[in-house]
């Protein structure tokens, strides 16, 4: 068939990890400088965040106490102050990779989101409550086996339970979010620009994800699953969204369930009996969701505004 002007070739479709192909000014070595300029900006946030809290510490006693043991080996995440000060450093890889892709490479930070180019806020609901039903099933199912809650090591909560779980509530959404744009959005388009097939987009930062979690041999199976997860439903249904409650919903669980007294904050591993469990909620959501959200697993790239200056 030939096209002409009355008859014009289809909009090429491009999956999620290779939208950044779509862009008129795309070269090969934007994933480099985005993920460059990504890594720089997070370094100075931090240091500006270090900074900020240290100086805080004139007027707030015990500020940059709480800092300095957050910092350190002997962290407690039982601590509202610490766990407050950690969420939320964490976090700061939002902004570095939505200014990173866009200093970087020249693209809008929407094109991170989803293949619409921004994020589809109307597409949270259903997948936050599938996710929250799954927890709570899953955890429920697992008191049924011995040995699948770590017990606190006093036996109980923190005494602060309730400031804790504010602090798991504000924080717990912009951190999950935040790795959640950093790992299945920067790294995984990077990746996608270079090669094809999902596989490798979806794969290859597992191994980084797993290493930013200090736990043992069945908290790294079920980290390692959680990563590959996010990544397939992220490519998928075309965007973060269903990851992004995917990710909420299991660490604001997972930090109520230790403000609460059920397990210990702290735990550098799972229970083996839990494991089971936890790969259960994770693969019964995503098989789950990718049949109920309305997005395909590619779509035609749109121009919204800003999507790209030359565009």
């Amino acid at each position: 068939m030939t096209f002409s002007a009355e008859h014009p070739a289809p909009a090429p479709v491009f999956a999620f990890h290779r939208l950044p192909r779509s862009l008129p000014g795309y070269r090969w070595w934007h994933p480099l400088t985005t993920l460059l300029v990504t890594v720089v900006l997070f370094f100075v946030l931090m240091m500006l965040a270090i900074g900020v809290t240290a100086a805080a510490g004139i007027f707030v006693p015990g500020a940059s106490a709480t800092v300095e043991r957050a910092l350190s080996a002997e962290s407690d995440l039982g601590d509202p102050g610490q766990l407050a000060f950690l969420l939320g450093t964490v976090g700061l890889l939002w902004p570095a990779a939505v200014l990173g892709v866009r200093w970087g490479a020249g693209r809008s930070a929407g094109t991170l989101s989803s293949v619409t180019g921004r994020l589809r806020w109307r597409s949270f609901p259903k997948p936050l409550a599938l996710a929250a039903g799954l927890f709570v099933s899953a955890n429920a199912l697992s008191l049924l086996v011995p040995d699948t809650m770590r017990e606190t090591p006093d036996g109980g909560g923190s005494g602060n339970v309730w400031l804790l779980l504010l602090v798991v509530l504000a924080f717990v959404p912009v951190q999950a979010a935040a790795e959640e744009y950093m790992f299945r959005g920067l790294l995984m388009q990077g990746i996608g620009s270079w090669l094809r097939h999902p596989a490798f987009a979806i794969l290859l930062p597992v191994p980084l994800f797993v290493a930013g979690h200090g736990y043992g041999l069945a908290g790294q199976i079920d980290i390692a699953v959680f990563a590959a997860a996010a990544g397939w439903i992220t490519w998928r249904t075309g965007g973060l969204e269903a990851a992004i409650a995917l990710h909420i919903v299991n660490n604001v669980g997972a930090f109520g369930l230790g403000a609460a007294g059920f397990s210990d904050v702290n735990a550098t591993d799972l229970a083996w009996s839990a494991l089971p469990f936890s790969l259960a909620f994770t693969l019964v959501y995503c098989l789950l969701v990718v049949r109920w959200f309305p997005a395909p697993a590619s779509a035609p790239p749109r121009q919204p505004e800003g999507y790209l200056a030359s565009a």
